[in-house]
């Protein structure tokens, strides 16, 4: 007659009916990303700019006198942004070198040596 946790009895024409407390779990208060200000990421992103037009260029190398660029900045802020916490904004910074560095291929941008 008691042998479960829940039981009902009937008394008087009554129903009572009586069920074992439920243990409530506790929840975890899960932790915040830290959130960046937005000046911090617009500095980044100027930064990653820079980073991906540097180019170094050496002219008149070997026999024939060519050109040989080296993208040295995009190289540079690739091993930066894979350091970077947020996988958004690394995916934003990959971006904005791999446009810089197409742009300042052809404009007069960078380091001669």
């Amino acid at each position: 007659m008691f042998g479960g946790a829940n039981w009902s009895a009937d008394i008087n024409g009554g129903i009572i009916t009586l069920m074992a407390k439920r243990k409530r779990k506790t929840t975890k208060k899960t932790k915040k990303q830290p959130v960046e200000k937005d000046s911090v990421f617009f500095m980044k992103i100027i930064f990653f700019y820079l980073l991906g037009s540097m180019w170094v260029r050496l002219i008149g190398v070997g026999v024939d006198e060519a050109t040989i660029s080296i993208p040295l900045g995009f190289i540079i802020g690739i091993f930066f942004a894979r350091h970077e916490h947020f996988a958004i904004d690394r995916k934003i910074e990959y971006v904005v070198l791999l446009i810089a560095m197409v742009l300042s291929f052809y404009l007069p941008v960078g380091i001669l040596i």
